[in-house]
């Protein structure tokens, strides 16, 4: 199969780029800079030069392709619900130029939208974009798949992570760091799903390669990693003390990022598994907290 991703220099792109050509697969991959456009190259992939504004460049980048991967998405949180928004429109805009094939689309959401006190599955839905923002992108995937197109979508955990993540756990090492010590909020007890980058791009590969019947995907490796855990990992890992803080405090601690480190989505892929045959293989979260790789 040819097939065009977007994002193609991205963490978890660049990994879906790898997978696919080692499977012998053909890549259409976009990206925005000539450094990125570089490195692309060495992969073997063919290089498609476009950005997220440009819908009639995206559309285009579509022809001649088998299948489409998203993963481009905006993440400067300080124009979220705007990113969001234009995620839809690309999604839409994908939407319209797979009509009337039988090509996949597959669109990248989260688990991260879910969070209802237990493990959440596949069967489970979001709330609306005007409560959460990112679910914009399953509307939009749910739209285009009404009209005939055929769309699949992957949940994400809140951390994807291995060697080159910028996601979520560099995130809470950075303010580590800033602030002397590694704090969890409470008894630190939500939990965080989690997958290992390489894992989620077999996900992406197999569902392209086998269309099941069933539409929405869990790429998780492991179901809820309490986040006193991972803080713990990371002040071992920064030789920090880890410590528990409580509302002002908690929110002086992480700013900004005070509603990620609450976030608490455990998630079962076990339909996920059991439909496409995934089984991953990488090393967890944990032993990848360890020096040389995050440290």
């Amino acid at each position: 199969m040819r097939v065009f991703v977007t994002g193609a220099s991205g963490f978890v792109g660049s990994a879906i780029v790898k997978e696919l050509l080692q499977a012998g697969h053909r890549v259409l991959g976009m990206v925005r800079s000539d450094s990125a456009a570089e490195e692309l190259a060495k992969t073997g992939a063919e290089v498609y030069r476009g950005n997220l504004e440009d819908l009639e460049s995206i559309q285009k980048g579509t022809a001649g392709c088998d299948a489409v991967i998203h993963t481009a998405f905006n993440h400067d949180f300080s124009r979220f619900k705007a990113n969001c928004e234009d995620d839809r429109k690309v999604i839409l805009a994908l939407g319209e130029a797979l009509a009337g094939s039988a090509r996949p689309l597959v669109i990248t959401s989260g688990v991260g939208l879910l969070s209802y006190g237990r493990p959440v599955t596949e069967d489970d839905k979001p709330a609306g974009s005007d409560i959460i923002p990112r679910a914009a992108s399953e509307e939009a995937a749910n739209a285009v798949a009404e009209k005939g197109v055929n769309s699949y979508i992957v949940r994400l955990p809140p951390t994807v992570h291995g060697k080159g993540d910028h996601g979520f756990v560099p995130i809470v090492i950075g303010i580590a760091k800033e602030k002397g010590e590694s704090a969890y909020i409470g008894e630190g007890s939500n939990q965080w799903a989690a997958v290992h980058r390489l894992d989620a791009a077999v996900l992406y590969r197999l569902i392209i390669e086998k269309q099941p019947a069933q539409r929405i995907f869990h790429a998780v490796a492991e179901g809820g990693i309490p986040f006193n855990k991972i803080a713990t990992a990371i002040g071992k890992g920064l030789n920090l003390p880890t410590v528990s803080k409580e509302g002002k405090d908690a929110e002086d601690y992480f700013g900004w990022f005070t509603h990620f480190a609450k976030i608490d989505c455990p998630a079962s892929g076990e339909q996920t598994r059991w439909s496409l045959g995934w089984e991953p293989g990488q090393q967890g979260l944990l032993e990848d907290l360890v020096p040389g790789i995050y440290f």
